[in-house]
Parts: structure tokens; sequence; C-alpha cells
């Protein structure tokens, strides 16, 4: 599943191309056919990611009406310039119009809703390190009272919105934080840390489009290692490197099952403490 960083990099894509014109909206799969045509011929007023969530607004102030697009595990988007090819009959949504288009495909959520609609989703989710008007003052207050893992809760998106498995194992190795800590025993000087490293990372993500966590010092050309070679991209410190060795310390990566995706981390330099392992 796409962590957040995609979907604020998509929302740009879509302004970059269509904000401010009139599209052209289809449904070649036909499963969102009566949708849009709602939105077909209108102007793209805005776009709006947070989380894992993205919008797109129609209508002569942006707010009239919303597709309401989450990829989920399955879900792609695609996007290329002008002329715009056939498309395939796996097309849920194609927007098009003079500067190139933009295909949806296979996504968990593609649906029109409304003002309110969209509201209700924003309310539900936690704040985002990538929305300017958000901070980690309502995320902590969950994390300091409860006895679930740290782990756990970032990928909560309840907690926090945009944070998938990839960021959850990195940042919590660069802070050199036990991933089965209770969010309860992480110290406020800790999550405040952590909060701003999310804001860095994944600002950083959207610029390169990619997930890069390894710091100058780290990265292969510093330290005369070969460079990663993985699907995923960018240079990481433990996360999908499970047996291997840590780029610190050289001991082994560890990895287990939790809050259901497949957590890395690094015993010696994310050593436990407290009651988080009993």
């Amino acid at each position: 599943m796409p962590e957040g960083h995609t979907i604020h990099r998509s929302a740009a894509d879509y302004a970059d191309r269509f904000l401010g014109r009139s599209i052209r909206a289809t449904s070649p799969q036909g499963k969102f056919s009566d949708g849009a045509a709602l939105v077909d011929n209108q102007v793209l007023a805005s776009t709006d990611a947070h989380g894992k969530h993205l919008f797109l607004g129609f209508g002569p102030d942006g707010a009239d009406r919303w597709v309401h697009i989450h990829l989920g595990l399955f879900g792609k988007l695609g996007f290329g310039g002008a002329p715009a090819p056939p498309p395939t009959d796996t097309v849920r949504l194609r927007i098009a119009g003079p500067s190139g288009y933009a295909d949806l495909r296979g996504p968990t959520t593609c649906a029109l809703i409304t003002d309110a609609e969209k509201q209700a989703i924003h309310d539900r989710l936690g704040p985002d390190p990538l929305r300017p008007a958000d901070d980690d003052e309502r995320a902590w207050r969950r994390i300091a009272r409860s006895r679930t893992t740290i782990a756990a809760l970032l990928m909560d998106q309840k907690v926090i919105a945009g944070v998938g498995n990839v960021y959850r194992a990195e940042v919590l190795f660069r802070h050199g934080i036990d991933p089965y800590l209770p969010g309860r025993d992480l110290t406020r000087a800790e999550w405040d840390a952590i909060w701003a490293d999310l804001v860095f990372l994944m600002r950083e993500g959207v610029r390169h489009n990619r997930i890069d966590t390894v710091r100058p010092e780290h990265m292969p050309e510093a330290m005369g290692r070969p460079p990663r070679v993985d699907d995923h991209g960018g240079e990481v410190y433990v996360y999908r490197r499970a047996n291997g060795h840590c780029h610190i310390c050289g001991g082994e990566i560890r990895t287990a099952g939790l809050a259901a995706r497949n957590l890395f981390w690094c015993p010696t330099c994310q050593p436990a403490r407290g009651a988080g392992r009993g």
C-alpha cells in the first residue's frame, strides 16, 4: 500500500496537469461511470490529501463535488502526456485534458462524495506530517496513555495519518526506539523527535518520489558498500533487510509480524526497555 508521501505527490501531479482547467472524465471499466459523468467537463478546482486519502474537488468553488480515492493494496495511478492513448478496460477513472491524462486502476475506493462526507474522513484520521496545519499534539495525547506498542501506534491511521510500514521501521531505527515499547513509555522528547523526522523524511519522499532514510554518512559511497537493490528503491536501514547486517553496528536485522505487517528492526541499535517485550 502506498505511503502518505505518494498520495501527496499524486495530489500535486493532478494539480500540475489539470488544476483550473475543464477536464474529461470517463470510466472505461464502467464501475465509476455515474460519478465520472457528473464531473466530466467540469473544472478541477482543488486537490487535497490526508494520509492515504486523495481528494479531487470539482465545481465553481472547489467544494461541490469531491472524487475520493484510496488506492488500498492494489490501486495504481499513472500519469502521461498528450495525446492520451486509448484506455484499457481496467481503468476505473481516466481524467484527461490538453496537458495529459491520469489513469486510476484497482483502487479500494473511488467515490463521489460531499463536503460533509469528506470532512467525516478528515475527522477520523490522525494528524498528517505532510499537512502544514497539523501538529503532533493530538497524536501524542493518544500515544502517551496507550499500552499498545509504538510500532503498532505508528501504523494506526487514527493516530497518525500517512505513515506506512517503511516509515514506521525506519523512523524507529533512526531514533533508537524499541518497536515493542508501549506508547506510554515513550518520552515526549522522543515523540517530538520522531514527529519532526517524519515531517522531514516524508517531505523528502514527496520531493524525490521515493523513500530514502539513510543519512549521508551511511550511504553506499560513504561506507564503501554496494547500493541497495530492491523494487522499493531508495536506501534504508532496516526495512526488508531481514538477516542482513546493520549499517551502524553490524548486527543482524530482525523481522517479526506486528500490526498485520512485517516489522524490521536492529535489536542492538534499538534495545528493549521497560515492559515492551513482556
